[in-house]
């Protein structure tokens, strides 16, 4: 499964500062609006110490993590779903992500200019939010006037899709973002694949400086109480110190967090809470090849995650062998869990468990 999120926000907010943090790629990060054009696409790894621990038991060659794609594009600004700014170019970029991280400018900083001349956190998310929703009120007023000439026929199923259309369409109208909508399975199967922008769900990454790791401002705690009041995520990343951070080996890495008292990076953070946003997981494989974590739906069954690996384990799946990887780790390896009868074997109807190590069985 790819995980793809799209970063964005107004212009000069620190969105291409924190693309740089996430990939190293370098990509323009200049002060002045609509300095990324085309968006930029880089890949960071999840981290997961249980791979590394896995890793050295047994020997691998390789440790390949879970992966998240970051998409990053150009700066949004009022009217950008009319056309303003760059446009509605941008707008498709976000149809084509898994979910939306949203930065916004939490700092103060008279060197770098706001777009619109102040810092005002909501102010900005609520001009991104409108303009998202904009958008799929174009979208679904389309979609609405299509099927209102294919319901003349009376079939139960074009009248079913005019009906969840008009549903989302009044919604819309009250400023109520697709996410928001309460759908059923067959409703919800009906839109999927339209890619509404406010149906995917928000990170909203709030861009502070350093004084406010410790001393969180009122534009900060704004931000935390919107998000919960929209049942989105709230997550304050110091994105320079980011940067600084990316361009540090690992141990130099550790030893700047401990300085600064903090367990982990921002961007482990932002990687985890985009897994946890999509209701993702993983589950390993180890072996002297390659230790790996493979990224599953919460609540997968053991031939579908087969299916990640190859459509062939999915096809011909006999069944999982499966520890723990507490067992795993604790008895180091298959060996001592087999000698101890703490290997599971595990039918079609098992649902898999985040860190479940497992060997799967299949009938070529």
């Amino acid at each position: 499964m790819k995980l793809k999120i799209g970063l964005v926000g107004l212009p000069n907010v620190g969105k291409s500062t924190l693309f740089n943090a996430i990939t190293n790629a370098g990509v323009a990060a200049e002060n002045y609006p609509f300095c990324t054009i085309e968006p930029n696409i880089g890949t960071v790894e999840v981290p997961d110490e249980r791979l590394i621990t896995l890793s050295g038991i047994t020997g691998s060659v390789k440790t390949i993590h879970a992966t998240i794609e970051f998409v990053d594009i150009a700066g949004l600004v009022k009217g950008a779903s009319k056309g303003e700014g760059l446009g509605n170019q941008f707008l498709t970029n976000i149809r084509e992500t898994s979910a939306i991280a949203h930065v916004v400018r939490c700092f103060e900083n008279d060197d770098i200019i706001h777009v619109n001349g102040k810092i005002d956190p909501i102010s900005d998310i609520e001009i991104i939010h409108l303009e998202l929703l904009y958008a799929d009120l174009d979208l679904i007023d389309k979609l609405v006037h299509a099927q209102s000439k294919k319901i003349k026929s009376q079939k139960k199923d074009e009248v079913k899709k005019y009906n969840v259309y008009t549903k989302i369409q009044t919604h819309l109208a009250k400023n109520i973002p697709v996410r928001q909508i309460e759908l059923d399975e067959e409703e919800t199967l009906i839109i999927k694949g339209l890619n509404f922008l406010t149906q995917k769900k928000v990170i909203f990454v709030l861009n502070i400086d350093d004084s406010q790791i410790d001393t969180p401002s009122t534009h900060i705690s704004d931000v935390i109480e919107y998000a919960k009041k929209t049942g989105d995520i709230a997550l304050p990343i110091c994105v320079k110190l980011e940067e600084e951070l990316s361009e540090l080996d690992d141990d130099e890495k550790k030893d700047f967090l401990t300085e600064l008292n903090l367990e982990s990076a921002g961007l482990d953070k932002l990687a985890n809470a985009g897994f946890s946003l999509l209701g993702l997981e993983t589950y390993l494989t180890s072996g002297e090849k390659e230790t790996r974590a493979w990224t599953i739906p919460v609540n997968c069954k053991a031939p579908q995650a087969a299916g990640v690996i190859h459509t062939d384990f999915e096809k011909g799946f006999i069944r999982a062998n499966i520890v723990s990887f507490e067992n795993f780790e604790l008895n180091k390896g298959w060996k001592g869990c087999k000698e101890k009868g703490l290997v599971r074997q595990e039918g079609k109807d098992y649902v898999m468990e985040d860190g479940d190590v497992v060997e799967f069985l299949f009938n070529n």
